[in-house]
């Protein structure tokens, strides 16, 4: 087992990020559930103040040091500013927080974090904690979840493009994007291109040239244009698309963390996966809902352009 730079042995692990909807709670079930069969020794940990309802097992709760409603009740905020102020008592409270994760030593650990954007692009105490992890010789990587319904619109998708690039400036940890969600793409409406194109953020001319197609979005071309311009300097956005139902998926989401954060399994867990994967080819796969998903939006384009042949 590797050592961290106190000699004690390193632990390695997830905060999971992302704005209000995007699927974090159930994203860490998820996860649990797969790193267990794989034979991983693996914790929850709920950092979201307003996090009433958990959906699963939780080894750590922020809700024994402060709660969102008490916040607001106490101190007449409102839910915005009460949870930074839930974040930063948060940070005060640093030993606390280390004191309880003594017990989870051992495990691959889950951060469940609050869905605040604010927290993750601009605003210090979110981003102070995960650094005092750091030093407590927690090698994390940060996994963004973003809804995939952003891909159907493309200004929403420009958006979502700039707040994840900065997140990644701002947070300051190996980063993972994933687009979350992915089986009810279908029921948000067509996407102008491919789904690697969204994945890969490909040339973004394309989606502001289709964008200038919308009479109000016309008129903000230039500004749409620079916009992509930052985001394609920098090249550091792409997404893993994750259907959390799809094992594959999931599969591939874990291999992107674990490069991210230099997570190495040994053989015992590779046989784990081999096997876990083998039997998903059972019932209980949602066999390559996602590549399915890519699959059809390329046919229904090739589709469209047999005809527009035809009509010539």
């Amino acid at each position: 087992m590797a050592e961290g730079s106190r000699g004690g042995p390193l632990a390695f692990g997830q905060v999971v990020i992302g704005p209000p909807g995007s699927g974090k709670s159930t994203y860490c079930q998820a996860m649990r559930e797969f790193l267990a069969r794989l034979g991983r020794s693996v914790a929850v940990v709920n950092l979201d103040p307003a996090n009433e309802a958990l959906p699963g097992p939780c080894a750590l709760d922020i809700g024994e040091l402060v709660t969102l409603p008490d916040v607001m009740a106490s101190l007449a905020l409102g839910p915005n500013g009460g949870l930074l102020y839930c974040m930063e008592y948060l940070e005060a409270n640093a030993d606390w927080l280390r004191d309880r994760l003594r017990a989870l030593r051992g495990h691959y650990v889950l951060f469940d974090c609050p869905g605040q954007v604010e927290l993750y692009t601009h605003h210090q105490a979110l981003k102070n904690v995960f650094a005092q992890l750091a030093k407590w010789d927690f090698r994390l990587a940060a996994v963004h979840l973003v809804d995939s319904h952003y891909c159907t619109d493309p200004g929403k998708f420009i958006s979502v493009l700039c707040t994840s690039l900065s997140t990644m400036l701002h947070v300051e940890l190996p980063h993972v994007n994933v687009l979350s969600k992915m089986d009810l793409l279908e029921q948000y409406g067509k996407l102008a291109f491919n789904l690697d194109y969204y994945t890969e953020v490909l040339d973004l001319s394309y989606l502001v040239d289709h964008l200038a197609s919308d009479p109000f979005f016309r008129n903000f071309r230039r500004l749409n244009e620079k916009l992509v311009e930052v985001i394609e300097d920098y090249s550091l956005v792409s997404f893993v698309p994750l259907n959390v139902q799809d094992k594959q998926s999931m599969r591939r989401v874990l291999q992107a963390v674990d490069k991210a954060n230099g997570y190495s399994f040994g053989e015992r867990e590779q046989r784990s996966l081999e096997a876990l994967m083998s039997a998903a080819v059972g019932a209980d796969f949602h066999f390559s809902s996602t590549l399915a998903v890519q699959e059809k939006y390329v046919q229904s384009q090739d589709k469209a352009v047999e005809e527009e042949v035809m009509d010539l």
